[in-house]
């Protein structure tokens, strides 16, 4: 690996035990002015539905309060899922966020629902099973962004508004339309990371270039949970896994303190889902972490990491970003 690697930042906006979304969300806004402050390229928030712990539904709203807090950090979504939406509506709300923060804004897509059914259909109304209605949504949206006339209707704003679209995914489908369409891909490693290395060939090999790209960009999502010691960091990580299985349990619900010894404290079956999740992660003291994301990248060659790392304490989940910060300075030395 020899290329200069970008670090992002995605935030879920995680509302902690005893706090309410007013307080994720500028635990948000501090985090996005402290991962500028350190340099980090780029600030995505995620679009979920119907879950307590996370206070990002209102994506394009969200975004807003993180661009006026902040003046240089690329700011967007990873991402919008793009079926839950009329593609009009996502070109005038990231059109909008584009005229307040010029030249800061990205748009990554998703096709998941970024809710469970019965929140999709109250979202959708007419839950569109036709697997080529997101390829289709996709290619309406960027005539819409690129004030197409054919259309027949202009979006205002976003009509010649110059966002920087991706495709997100974490199957081999996202990888194909990215690749189809010539744009960059960004892959769910931090939660699904069964597919990555296929989908990974598949983009770069099939990959047309066009109007956007001229060639492959391959981001992927990493968690780093960074602290002084090893030990500490594996306490700051559970609050993340205790997510991560009460989610996969059908028992969602707001992010809570770290646990000591909680992987250990698990059955089998539930630190074998744990430890499939986590192997797009890094936990541990800076040396650790560090090894942890060469390999990842010497595994990837990916373009640009963006990171995750749910912590309950927004102390330590500044701190943790900090040592990744200079995990990159590293990397890129």
């Amino acid at each position: 690996m020899n290329k200069a690697v970008k670090f992002s930042i995605l935030d879920l906006s995680p509302v902690p035990q005893g706090a309410d979304v007013k307080t994720a969300l500028d635990r948000s806004l501090a985090l996005a002015q402290h991962g500028e402050a350190l340099g980090f390229e780029r600030f995505w928030m995620a679009e979920h539905h119907g879950m307590a712990g996370i206070a990002s539904a209102a994506t394009s709203v969200a975004l807003s309060h993180i661009g006026a807090g902040t003046k240089t950090i690329r700011i967007g979504a990873g991402g919008i899922m793009l079926p839950n939406h009329a593609p009009i509506v996502i070109a005038e709300q990231f059109g909008t966020l584009e005229a307040l923060f010029p030249g800061r804004v990205d748009l990554g897509l998703g096709r998941a629902p970024g809710s469970d059914q019965r929140v999709a259909q109250a979202l959708r109304r007419n839950l569109n099973t036709d697997p080529n209605q997101f390829p289709r949504d996709v290619v309406e949206l960027q005539a819409l962004l690129e004030g197409d006339e054919a259309l027949g209707i202009q979006a205002t704003p976003g009509a010649g508004a110059k966002i920087p679209l991706y495709i997100l995914g974490s199957s081999l489908f996202g990888a194909q339309l990215a690749a189809a369409l010539g744009l960059p891909y960004a892959f769910a490693s931090h939660f699904a990371p069964q597919a990555l290395d296929e989908a990974l060939a598949i983009y770069r090999r099939d990959f047309k270039p066009s109007a956007q790209l001229a060639e492959p960009y391959a981001m992927c999502g990493f968690n780093i949970f960074a602290a002084d010691t090893d030990d500490e960091a594996e306490h700051l990580a559970t609050s993340m896994m205790q997510s991560f299985v009460a989610l996969r349990t059908g028992n969602p619900g707001k992010l809570p303190p770290p646990v000591e010894g909680y992987r250990e404290s698990l059955p089998p079956q539930a630190q074998s889902m744990l430890a499939q999740i986590m192997q797009g992660s890094a936990v541990g003291a800076p040396d650790a972490v560090l090894n942890g994301v060469r390999a990842f990248l010497d595994r990837t060659q990916a373009d640009e990491l963006i990171v995750c790392g749910s912590i309950f304490d927004q102390a330590a989940r500044e701190k943790s970003y900090g040592l990744a910060a200079e995990v990159r300075d590293l990397i890129a030395a």
